[in-house]
C-alpha cells in the first residue's frame, strides 16, 4: 500500500525528491529503487513534514518508535487495526496522527479511504491525510469507532467482489463456455457494471430492477440467489471481517 501511495503521489504531480521512503529490508529497498525513480530511498526514515507508516501490525511499534526522536509533526497510518492510541503512546506526547483504511483498488488510482483523526489531530492535518490518499482514490471521513466497520466492508470487500468473480467465471464453463471466453465476460460485466453504477449515480436497487424483466431471465437467476440467502451471507461476511478488524486492535 506504501509504494502505491508514493507512485499516486508522483502521478498526481508530486516531485520525486519532495517523497523519501523507509525501508529496512534491503532486497525491498533495491526493487523500490527501480520501481519509484527518483525518489530518496533509506533504511531508516528521515525527517519530514509528515510520514505515512505503511508496515504489518505487527512492525508497528517498531516503525512509529522510530519516527519519534526525528520530529516529524504528523503521521498518517494505514495499518490494519491497530488503534489511534496505541499509535500516539508509541509516538510520543502530543503526537498528531491521522488512521485510515485505504483498500487494495488503490493499486490502480481506484481506492477508497476513510480516515479518523487522533485526539491531537486538527482539520488541516485532516485535509494533508486527505490530500495524500486521494492521490490513489476517493476518500470519506468518519469517526474511529466506524473504522472496523469499515475495514470489514471496504477494506476487504475486494476479496468478496474477486470471489464472486471467481464464481462467475467457474459457472460460465460449467454452463458450457470457454473458461476464457466465461473469464472475458465476468470481467467486461464487472467493469462495465460498475462503471454504470458509479457514472449514472442511480442506487443499485434501481439499476437491478431495469435489468431485470418480469419474467425474464436476470428475475430466474436473482431468485435462486434469494433463495440461498446471498444477501445475508453477505452482513455476515460483513460483520465477522469487522469483528476480526476489533480482535487485531485489542
Amino acid at each position: 500500500m506504501g509504494t502505491a501511495i508514493v507512485r499516486g503521489l508522483l502521478a498526481a504531480g508530486w516531485e520525486p525528491r519532495s517523497l523519501a521512503v523507509a525501508e529496512a529490508d534491503p532486497g525491498r529497498r533495491s526493487g523500490l529503487a527501480e520501481a519509484l525513480s527518483g525518489t530518496a530511498l533509506s533504511a531508516e526514515p528521515v525527517a519530514a513534514d509528515g510520514a505515512v507508516v505503511a508496515v504489518k501490525p505487527q512492525d508497528a511499534e517498531g516503525a512509529c518508535r522510530s519516527l519519534g526522536p526525528i520530529g516529524i509533526p504528523r503521521v498518517l497510518s494505514v495499518m490494519a487495526g491497530v488503534p489511534l492510541a496505541r499509535i500516539e503512546s508509541w509516538l510520543g506526547p502530543a503526537a498528531v496522527v491521522v488512521r485510515a483504511m485505504p483498500n487494495t483498488p488503490a493499486l490502480v488510482g481506484a481506492g477508497i479511504s476513510a480516515i479518523s483523526g487522533g485526539s491531537a489531530a486538527r482539520g488541516a492535518d485532516l485535509d494533508w491525510a486527505e490530500e495524500v490518499l486521494g492521490a490513489v482514490g476517493r476518500v470519506v471521513r468518519v469517526p474511529e469507532s466506524s473504522l472496523d466497520a469499515v475495514t470489514g466492508l471496504s477494506g476487504s470487500g475486494p476479496g468478496y467482489l474477486f470471489y464472486v468473480a471467481e464464481a462467475m467465471i467457474a459457472a460460465g464453463a460449467a454452463a458450457g463456455l470457454p473458461e476464457d471466453v466465461s473469464r472475458a465476460l465476468v470481467l467486461q460485466t464487472f467493469a462495465g457494471s460498475a462503471r454504470l453504477l458509479v457514472e449514472s449515480g442511480e442506487p443499485p436497487e434501481v439499476l437491478r430492477g431495469r435489468v431485470t424483466s418480469p419474467g425474464g431471465t436476470t428475475e430466474a437467476g436473482l431468485r435462486v440467489l434469494g433463495d440461498r440467502a446471498v444477501a445475508a451471507a453477505f452482513t455476515e461476511a460483513v460483520a465477522a471481517a469487522a469483528e476480526r478488524s476489533r480482535q487485531l486492535g485489542r
